[in-house]
């Protein structure tokens, strides 16, 4: 028999345990730095060195924050189910969980790009530098889709929800868009899962089960929520 389909959408919330700052912190900051300073095209062409800065520091945090229970529990469900997670996530902890069907929306602060050619993408782990230059002879910038630009990877996410048999949402506070416009396409019959330690507005959507605790405890009792269902 063939494995259901669960597919997960998760957010800032499902790396906060792990240690990583959420944008979204109750004083509007991101680490100190207002958005506009450091996450938009503006704020590259006004000062490339403090977004390279920032993003080099995000990169350090990423490299020494370790996946939670949380990231875990999703990997272990792939024995069960077959699982697609799309995540608003730069961070690459959902692999390092052993998660194998990732597709970020956002971008990866683990790579970097041509500032002209998106297609010009790299590994890095260690800083960028002004100067430094993709093939094209351009500056190499963070791969990362800042607040401003296009979200190409919506495409590719838009028919995994519709695939769902079953949806799970992690961490996100559905506030950032087109990402958070993706529940609506999952089907109305399809059970829904809404795991927070606040829950976001989803009243109009049906089928929803709410598990308002915190990603690592609210996986847990996804985990046996959904292995309950197949006995």
């Amino acid at each position: 028999m063939s494995k259901q389909k669960l597919v997960v959408l998760t957010g800032a919330g499902i790396s906060a345990e792990s240690g990583l700052r959420t944008f979204r912190d109750s004083d509007g900051l991101w680490e100190g730095y207002n958005i506009e300073d450091v996450a938009t095209p503006r704020a590259w062409r006004r000062d490339p060195q403090l977004v390279l800065n920032f993003y080099n520091m995000r990169r350090k945090n990423v490299l020494d924050a370790k996946p939670n229970a949380a990231h875990k529990v999703l990997a272990e469900l792939e024995q069960h189910f077959d699982v697609h997670i799309v995540t608003q996530n730069v961070d690459d902890l959902h692999e390092r969980a052993g998660s194998t069907n990732v597709l970020h929306l956002h971008g990866e602060v683990l790579k970097m790009r041509s500032e002209r050619n998106e297609s010009l993408v790299y590994p890095i782990t260690a800083d960028i530098k002004l100067g430094d230059k993709a093939e094209d002879g351009q500056q190499l910038r963070p791969h990362i889709v800042w607040f401003e630009e296009p979200v190409p990877m919506i495409e590719k996410a838009i028919p995994i929800m519709h695939s769902a048999d079953i949806f799970v949402l992690i961490g996100t506070s559905l506030a950032v868009y087109p990402a958070a416009g993706l529940v609506d396409y999952i089907a109305s019959g399809v059970k829904k899962y809404v795991i927070d330690k606040q829950i976001p507005s989803v009243s109009r959507y049906a089928n929803v089960i709410r598990i308002e605790k915190p990603a690592t405890e609210g996986a847990e009792e996804l985990k046996s929520l959904l292995l309950s269902s197949l006995t």
